[in-house]
């Protein structure tokens, strides 16, 4: 038996922030923890809003994420395939055209508010004859249309939100056609994913209010139904929608901040659940982990500072071959291996590289101090031992311990009061740069 099948369906008409990539992760490794397949699906049919640099931008983020997919479509390239399943609903008298302007349906939906009942659709269109809807169109008028549910109680096994359902009698007949004769997400979506044999579909519980309508649609089609899978949505640390802070946590801005791609994917993959946050290697450890009996039913608290946290510590567990292709040339693996665990991004390995290779105006703090500690540096080669034989002995002779023996020391050295390890640093700076420095000269 084949794995899953699974799709993430953005609409390239923005960039992709951390609300929708959730989606993409969980689909994504959904698939591969399952032996499935992952499907990118662009909903491009908006023609005024959708543009090829956000198409770009999709892939190039998906990339970056560790987010390879195995087939990818666009909606546009699919328009015939959405015409014959029109037609097929309109055989089958479940889709049908009304000639409502948007103004008239406005009046009809403020009417029932005012009079405190649902502004549920009246299916005036379904009493009009051919000859009434020809002269309408013979006036101008253009129909769009709507979806016929069936009046039943939908019901869904929510791999998520468990059982389901959803009382369509009490719905509005949904429009999948526009009157220019664009279609509706609702609907081609649903075309798309009979189309590509999609078995699972995750996304946002924002969609929840749709599964119903979809399901019949599925039906009336003679489609198969696939599992639903309803992810809490994402909020901030104070409890508020995200979706007026996108542009700022848009995955490309993220990037642009230096923040680690796998710490994104391990935070939006563990928010919510019942396992820990914590910072990952690779993609694979949260392919093992993914389940979404462990997904909680509440929203999941998004921190911008978690995600700095987690970027850095990210970074702390990497090894050299994992960023090596990202660094320039002056960070080695003995360098990175000393100062990783101080990162706050990768872009700071540079600055220590810097540091260690010079020059820097050393910070004098105590001259003749240093004057007597460069006089005592050992003679090379050095090694991680090395910081404690020369700190050891400069303790010996001049009785200084703590903040007072090693503070100038660092200062000299590396023109910073904090840093990484010394011991670690001291060999990589050599024996002629730390005299040097120790003596005030730059080098």
């Amino acid at each position: 038996m084949s794995g899953p099948r699974v799709r993430f369906a953005p609409s390239p008409t923005g960039l992709l922030h951390v609300g929708n990539i959730r989606a993409a992760l969980f689909n994504w490794l959904y698939a591969r923890r399952h032996g499935g397949r992952f499907v990118l699906r662009l909903d491009d049919t908006d023609r005024q809003r959708s543009k090829p640099e956000y198409e770009a931008a999709i892939e190039r983020d998906l990339a970056w994420l560790g987010l390879a997919w195995d087939a990818r479509e666009r909606q546009s390239d699919r328009l015939a395939h959405y015409d014959e399943a029109r037609d097929r609903l309109i055989a089958a008298g479940r889709l049908y055209p009304c000639y409502e302007t948007p103004e008239e349906l406005e009046f009809k939906r403020k009417r029932l508010l005012a009079q405190g009942r649902p502004p549920v659709y009246d299916r005036a269109a379904l009493r009009l004859d051919e000859a009434a809807g020809r002269k309408l169109e013979g006036e101008g008028r253009h129909p769009h249309w709507r979806f016929r549910l069936a009046s039943e109680a939908v019901r869904w096994d929510d791999l998520v939100r468990g059982p389901q359902h959803v009382d369509e009698a009490s719905q509005s007949d949904p429009v999948l056609v526009r009157a220019d004769g664009s279609y509706l997400y609702s609907f081609t979506s649903v075309v798309d994913d009979i189309a590509f044999a999609i078995t699972h579909v995750i996304r946002g519980e924002d969609h929840v209010t749709n599964t119903g309508a979809q399901i019949q649609m599925f039906r009336a089609l003679d489609a198969a139904v696939p599992a639903f899978a309803h992810l809490p949505l994402l909020v901030d640390a104070s409890g508020g929608g995200l979706s007026k802070r996108a542009g700022s946590l848009s995955i490309a801005d993220l990037r642009e901040r230096g923040i680690e791609a796998l710490a994104i994917d391990a935070l939006l993959a563990r928010l919510g659940t019942a396992d820990p946050v914590e910072p990952v290697a690779s993609l694979d450890a949260l392919v093992a982990t993914v389940d979404f009996a462990r997904v909680g039913r509440a929203a999941a608290r998004f921190s911008e500072e978690e995600l700095r946290q987690l970027s850095a510590r990210t970074l702390h567990m990497l090894p050299y071959e994992a960023v090596r292709d990202r660094l320039d040339g002056s960070v080695d693996e003995a360098l990175w291996l000393a100062v990783r665990g101080n990162l706050a991004t990768l872009a700071d390995a540079s600055v220590w590289a810097e540091v260690v290779h010079g020059p820097i105006a050393p910070a004098i703090e105590d001259a003749p101090f240093l004057r007597e500690a460069a006089k005592a540096l050992p003679v090379e080669p050095w090694g991680e031992g090395t910081w404690k034989i020369w700190t050891g002995a400069l303790s010996a002779a001049s009785g200084r311990k703590g903040r007072a023996l090693f503070h100038p020391l660092r200062l000299a050295l590396t023109g910073r009061d904090t840093g990484p390890e010394m011991a670690r640093l001291l060999p990589l700076i050599g024996r002629a740069r730390a005299a040097a420095r120790l003596l005030g000269q730059a080098a």
